[in-house]
This record gives structure tokens, sequence and C-alpha cells, in this order.
């Protein structure tokens, strides 16, 4: 009678009370289906994976913290102490990423002709730079030909 009422008594409840493992008893390594040494590997790879993508953030960080810095010291504006501790977490010594330093050189680019004399006059409204352009070419040519003409040159 025992071994036929405990029997089912047993299926009715799921075997709650039970000595075998269930699903939420098992290890991590066996819930994914895996041996315990596969599972340490995994872990391991992960964790390795995990600080690769942290340094390249990081790297990331440090670029932009120095993009930035060029451009505090273009505008003379404050220095930022997090700029600099980015820069210092990475080791000191960052490169700017090519389409920023390119990005860079153009504006000071543009920055250098916009100081420099015809930048200053192009800045002055009524003024027609091509007009300009055109009268100063017809005026080195009319002095050519009378350098040829002229019989002392």
């Amino acid at each position: 009678v025992k071994s036929m009422v405990g029997g089912q008594l047993k299926n009715l409840t799921g075997g709650l009370g039970g000595e075998e493992k269930s699903e939420g008893e098992k290890s991590p390594a066996e819930a994914q289906g895996m041996t315990r040494e596969e599972y340490e590997e995994y872990q391991r790879q992960l964790g390795e994976e995990k600080m690769e993508r942290d340094a390249q953030f990081a790297q990331r960080k440090a670029e932009r913290a120095t993009y930035v810095q060029v451009f505090r010291d273009k505008y003379r504006l404050p220095k930022n102490e997090t700029d600099d501790n980015q820069i210092q977490l990475v080791g000191g010594d960052v490169e700017l990423p090519k389409e920023l330093a390119k990005m860079i050189e153009q504006d000071n680019e543009e920055e250098e002709e916009k100081n420099s004399v015809i930048g200053q006059l192009s800045n002055i409204q009524n003024l027609d730079l091509d007009s300009l352009k055109d009268k100063a070419s017809a005026t080195l040519e009319d002095l050519k030909q009378s350098a040829e003409k002229c019989a002392v040159m």
C-alpha cells in the first residue's frame, strides 16, 4: 500500500521531497549543456573579450578627449580635468584618428585663409574680388606688352 500510495503521491506533488536533482538544482555548466571544463573556458573567453572591449572603449574616449583638448587650446577655453584623466588612463600618448586629424587640418587652413589679406578683403561687403583679379591681370598684360615694345628693355 505504501509503495502504491507513495508513488502516486510523488507523481502528484512533482517529486518536491525527492532526492533527485531537478532543473533548478543543476550547476551553470550543466544548465548550458557543457562540461565543467568547457564552461570554465567559456567564462574565461567572455572575460577576455570584455577586457578587449573595455580597452577599445577607453582608447576611443581618450581620442575624443584629445580632440576636445585641441579645440580648447585653439579657442583658449579652460581645460577640463576629465579629459586629462581619460588620456592618462590609456597611457598618455594618444593620436587622433585620421578623419579627425584631417578635419582639424582643414579647419586650420580655413582659419589661415580668413586671416590672410585676401580673406580680410573678402569680408568687405561692396568689394568684388573677381573684378579686382581681372583688373590686376589686365594691368600685368599691359605692362608686359609695353615692356616688349620698349627698346631699352
